[in-house]
């Protein structure tokens, strides 16, 4: 394996400062994401990453205290990827006492490492089992004062440099198929002319250029691409600031075989002219093909 074009970040941290949260940043990073890997395994493991096609270079994993034994064998494991050219990051979450206890109160869960007794006496065990690795951490984040969306946009900062945009996933259906499950944000295009009328376009679909002309050639298509086009640069970075990694929007016309083709493709374009990444599924004609 060429572990130099390897990158592979370490989470721990205390019970309650955010351990999911940050693994989830980092899976919307495109890290494979692994928990509590034993340190005898961590080299295979890399090994069969390097030999996925294609080859997965980016892995994260957690480090939970509940498994004491192997972290024990960390701090040898992490120096020997690193000195054999890895580049690896440990990063360790920590967080006041009293702040995880409130934490724990709000959602009324037991201490993993106190089921039985009381919060602090599980949160002191644990800082004593985690101290070689807080030690040993390249960062050591405080999320006292942070919320989830505040740590998901520190880490993407940290790890990626900058916030990572929203992505925009587009999807066409017909309203007499039902609204999608998964949709955020609906516009019902209907009121658009309709080419299902027209003899020579009826059996033809969005995706074909005459449909689309139809569709988008009229002052209505252009009114409404432009007002879409407002909404989602007034949306788009405020989801951003709360860490919003998907957003995705349905368009509806009334069998989703003409115009929401049409006007998603014609968004899509749009927003991908600007830099966006876009995914578009036209779920009507999946039915068809």
């Amino acid at each position: 394996m060429n572990e130099a074009a390897s990158r592979v970040i370490f989470v721990s941290g205390l019970s309650g400062s955010g351990k999911t949260t940050a693994m989830g940043a980092l899976e919307d990073l495109s890290f494979y994401c692994v928990d509590n890997l034993p340190p005898g395994l961590i080299d295979p493991f890399l090994e069969l990453c390097a030999k996925a096609t294609p080859p997965i270079a980016k892995v994260a994993a957690a480090l939970d205290a509940r498994e004491a034994s192997f972290l024990r064998g960390f701090p040898a494991a992490v120096d020997a990827l690193r000195r054999r050219g890895a580049q690896v990051e440990v990063l360790f979450l920590e967080c006041a006492n009293e702040v995880l206890v409130n934490r724990y109160r709000e959602t009324r869960r037991v201490h993993p490492l106190s089921p039985g007794g009381s919060v602090e006496e599980g949160i002191e065990t644990e800082r004593r089992l985690l101290a070689d690795v807080a030690q040993l951490a390249d960062r050591v984040i405080d999320t006292s004062p942070l919320n989830v969306h505040q740590l998901r946009e520190l880490l993407v900062r940290h790890v990626a440099g900058g916030a990572r945009e929203t992505v925009v996933n587009l999807v066409s259906f017909g309203f007499r198929h039902g609204v999608p499950g998964s949709a955020e944000l609906l516009f019902d295009v209907r009121f658009l002319p309709n080419p299902y009328f027209e003899a020579a376009l009826r059996e033809r679909t969005g995706e074909d250029s005459e449909v689309a002309e139809y569709v988008l050639k009229h002052a209505r298509s252009d009114a409404l691409l432009e007002q879409l086009r407002r909404l989602l640069g007034f949306l788009l970075p405020l989801y951003e600031e709360e860490g919003k990694a998907y957003l995705t929007i349905g368009v509806g016309c009334t069998g989703g075989q003409h115009r929401s083709v049409a006007i998603v493709n014609a968004l899509a374009a749009e927003l991908r002219a600007g830099g966006r990444e876009v995914n578009v599924q036209h779920r009507e004609l999946e039915h068809v093909r």
